[in-house]
């Protein structure tokens, strides 16, 4: 499979104990990245990730770099194997992994700035949570599609209410006040969603209740280099391919309080034919979302060694 794409998964997907088997495989370049890694976040992470409960990960300051640093592990892993891509993207922070993928920013840039991100969104949520007795958080809508979830967003006008991951053509994610949810919730059943679902995350993510965490963000990220893209790129804000480093940048300024267009990105995605999908990181999140799409074109599993092992030894048939 010489075409292959990557997908990289965000937050959410992590679990106690995720890429240490690529790090016991002996991979010097797996090896390195938790060097790094442990440098930028000032702990080792082999030990966090060794001792760390599911909800010691939960933490948008703990969770960034860790997936991150799985991810790239995971990318290091296929590149020893002889396994390189063709295309990335990522889902909301696994964009940051497709970046270096993609050749955008330096594996090293992607740690520090994963590491940046994840402190100042903690502290946007921190400052949230003090200041709001009921604090905005996110909810799926199941049963509806995106394009009627945007549409009955922009009819109801309900303040503080907007899609932030379109993801898949079942089910949309959309952020907003603790007020604005529970009246969309009403909403969207009377206009026909099977379920309504709050989801346990930290905070209401990709919408402008980040705006103190994409200022602070911007400090860190205007500091740091893009390069045009050496393979195919996908943006989470547009859908879209991007076709150079600067567009790159000026996407990642907005990356923190817009929607991911998942959907988009994956016919986007399609257009370019490749022969198989790789979901290069911790779960199996992203393979179900493409699974909904119904696409002939297969998505597999290359998050841990012996997925990736199994699909060397596919290649090497």
């Amino acid at each position: 499979m010489q075409n292959t794409f990557y997908l990289f998964p965000g937050q959410g997907a992590q679990y106690p104990g995720m890429a240490l088997d690529l790090l016991e495989s002996g991979s010097a370049g797996v090896k390195r990245l938790f060097s790094l890694s442990s440098e930028f976040f000032g702990k080792d992470m082999a030990d966090i990730l060794r001792n760390s409960s599911s909800d010691d990960l939960k933490p948008t300051d703990m969770a960034q770099p860790t997936i991150t640093l799985a991810n790239l592990a995971a990318a290091a892993y296929l590149a020893e194997k002889g396994i390189k891509p063709a295309g990335a993207a990522g889902f909301s922070l696994g964009e940051y992994s497709a970046l270096a993928a993609a050749g955008v920013i330096s594996e090293e840039d992607c740690l520090l700035l994963v590491t940046k991100r994840g402190k100042a969104m903690q502290a946007a949520i921190d400052r949230i949570n003090q200041n709001d007795p009921r604090p905005p958080g996110m909810a799926a809508v199941i049963g509806l599609s995106p394009e009627k979830v945007e549409a009955l967003i922009a009819e109801w006008g309900i303040a503080g209410l907007n899609a932030a991951n379109i993801n898949s053509p079942k089910q949309v994610a959309v952020s907003g006040s603790a007020d604005a949810l529970e009246e969309a919730e009403k909403r969207f059943k009377e206009a026909g969603a099977r379920r309504v679902m709050r989801l346990a995350v930290a905070g209401p993510y990709h919408s402008p209740f980040m705006k103190s965490a994409a200022e602070e963000f911007s400090i860190a990220l205007e500091k740091i280099k893009f390069s045009d893209p050496v393979i195919p790129f996908f943006s989470n804000v547009t859908g879209k391919q991007v076709e150079s480093g600067g567009e790159a940048k000026i996407l990642a300024h907005r990356h923190i309080l817009e929607g991911v267009r998942w959907t988009d990105e994956e016919a986007a995605i399609t257009l370019l034919k490749p022969e198989a999908l790789f979901e290069v990181g911790p779960g199996k999140v992203l393979q179900g979302l493409w699974k909904d799409t119904e696409n002939a074109i297969p998505c597999y599993g290359a998050g841990t060694a012996a997925e990736i092992n199994a699909l060397s030894k596919q290649e090497k048939a």
